[in-house]
């Protein structure tokens, strides 16, 4: 007659403990490795879609223009709306922030401190919204676009997938919707507009623009010769 066999013992409490540590490792060291590889990956070739791009139920009209095929004021533009420290910060700009919650806690409308940096790193590999999580997500793909695509690449990135009007992602798309005309043929006034619909581009539009967003436009389009002037654009160069 055959001994039955032993039963197998319980795992020790300190195996438990290890296979627990070992799970959310293995997450985390994955993550990093597709975060960066994806971000490696778009040094060279264009996003073709993004989270936000395929929750819209407008549906996606896009078209890729390189940054040297765009006309230079909508760069300047973007710079003197956006992130006048674009150049010379490292991805967050600290003076902005400090700004922008001071300014929020007087009340009146909400001010974001958010650079190009970071937009860009929540538009092509986040969704839109807030929420700690997400401005975690948002952090580290700030430091990875800064490290591996350097500020070109980022404004490259930026004025092709920034929302500019509904159902329309990027400068040439929302040149095309709004002047009849691409990107590369913008106006300084035109490109202004395009910068001042950027924050709300769902509420804004950039053709015959009335109230705030005429004053908002009118008042970047005086500070791109002022980012030209200063030297706020060297990193584009």
């Amino acid at each position: 007659m055959k001994k039955a066999k032993a039963a197998p013992k319980p795992a020790s409490a300190q195996k438990r403990r290890s296979r627990w540590i070992s799970i959310p490792l293995k997450v985390a060291i994955g993550f990093v490795g597709l975060s960066v590889g994806t971000v490696v990956i778009y040094r060279f070739v264009p996003p073709p879609v993004t989270i936000t791009m395929l929750l819209d139920p407008n549906g996606i009209t896009k078209e890729w223009k390189r940054l040297d095929a765009i006309d230079p004021d909508m760069p300047h533009a973007a710079i003197a709306a956006e992130d006048s420290r674009f150049c010379s910060h490292h991805g967050f700009d600290a003076v902005a922030i400090a700004q922008a919650m001071r300014h929020n806690a007087s009340g009146g409308r909400i001010r974001g401190g958010s650079t190009i940096s970071q937009q860009t790193a929540k538009n092509v590999f986040l969704w839109q919204g807030g929420g700690f999580v997400r401005k975690g997500f948002e952090a580290w793909f700030t430091v990875l676009i800064e490290a591996i695509w350097g500020k070109r690449r980022i404004m490259e990135v930026y004025l092709n997938v920034a929302e500019t009007g509904i159902g329309t992602y990027g400068v040439q798309a929302g040149s095309i919707r709004y002047f009849d005309h691409g990107a590369g043929k913008l106006s300084r006034a035109e490109a202004a507009r395009l910068a001042a619909v950027l924050p709300l581009p769902k509420k804004r539009e950039a053709i015959d623009p009335h109230g705030f967003t005429r004053r908002y436009g009118n008042s970047i389009s005086a500070r791109i010769p002022v980012v030209q002037r200063h030297g706020l654009d060297d990193c584009l160069n």
